[in-house]
This record gives C-alpha cells, structure tokens and sequence, in this order.
C-alpha cells in the first residue's frame, strides 16, 4: 500500500527523534562505583537526560496528532518539518552540556535557547500546515489562541534569561513546561466538527 506524503513525513520525523533519544540514551553515564554516593554523583546526568527525553516524547505526541489532523502537504510544510527536526537534533550535545555543567549559567542558558528554538520551530510547522490546509481547516479550528505554545515561547525565554541569576530557576521553567505539556494536545486528538470552537488552551 502506497503511503500518503503526510504517512512519509510522519514515518520520517518519528526515526530521527528515535535516533535522538538514543544518542541522549548513550550519552548517561553509569555510576563509577556501586555506591549510593556514586548514584548521588550522577544524577545531575540522570534528571536532564530525563527531561530531555520528556520533551522528545511530548513533541513526538503532538507531532503525531498534528500530522493526523492534517490533509493536505505543501514544500512550505516540509521544510518547516525539517526546521523543527534540526533542533531537535542539537538536543543530545546541550543535554550532554548541561548533565556535565548543571549548575553553570552557559549550558543552563544555552538549554533554552534551544527549547525556545524548537517551540518556535513547532509554532512556523503548525502555521504552514494551517496555511496549506485553510483557516477554515481541522488544525486551524484545534489549534484557535494556542495559549499553551505562547506560554511555552515565554517560559523557556525566562529560563535562558535567569540563567545566569541562578541555573536552578532556568531548568524549573524548562521542566514547567514538560508538565504543561505532558497530557497530549486534545485539540488535536479530535478535531472539532466545522463550526465548533475549542476552548482555549
């Protein structure tokens, strides 16, 4: 069976996130002893691996849904899949920084930067895609003021910017934005029918 433009893109963006998070994956290092103090000593590495691989999850949930819902492909959409996908990709060398460096301002800073790429990333796809498909299409009906993606722009903006007061503020708006995501986009999960308005959010 012939897959669709929208299955290929879909099929294409989910193996390069598999291949991030197992470069991430590699990249945590086992405790140097078998020890509760040597387990203590690696958990900077631990807890940043596992936000990065909460961010990977959540954008390929909603990557998932998005493409569901839309119809129609275009160049525009394409190259703004590939946009996201590149920062993506960098997610593996910032977390590596910053599981080495967690309580340095440039790596925590440099973090968000990168969050704040990626949402940015994500934001141009969805608006290509409701360029593609119409305003009066399923992802431009779900997606309505985006008020999740807004306070995602400006969370990890006060993460990158509050790095170098104290690293710890950064990667609690980095982790704050992992929760607020955490359950899936519903407003993609079912499309509403013409003429119904979601709820913001």
């Amino acid at each position: 069976m012939r897959l669709s433009d929208t299955d290929r893109l879909e099929a294409f963006s989910d193996g390069v996130m598999a291949v991030v998070i197992t470069i991430m994956a590699f990249e945590v290092r086992a405790p140097g002893a078998p020890s509760w103090s040597a387990l203590h000593h690696t958990l900077p590495d631990l807890l940043v691996y596992v936000l990065s691989f909460t961010v990977i999850g959540i954008y390929w949930n909603n990557h998932h849904h998005l493409l569901r819902a839309t119809e129609r492909m275009s160049a525009a959409v394409m190259w703004a899949n590939l946009h996201l996908l590149f920062w993506l990709s960098l997610l593996p060398f910032v977390t590596s920084w910053a599981a080495r460096f967690p309580l340095h301002a440039v790596p925590a800073a440099c973090y968000g930067l990168l969050g704040l790429a990626a949402a940015l990333a994500y934001w141009v796809l969805v608006r290509s895609i409701v360029r593609a498909n119409g305003t009066d299409s399923a992802v431009a009906r779900a997606i309505g003021s985006d008020v999740k993606g807004n306070a995602s722009l400006v969370l990890y903006a006060c993460g990158a910017g509050l790095a170098a007061l104290t690293p710890v503020v950064s990667y609690t708006c980095y982790a704050a934005v992992a929760l607020l995501w955490f359950v899936p986009d519903r407003r993609l999960v079912r499309p509403p029918a013409p003429g119904v308005l979601p709820p913001e959010g």
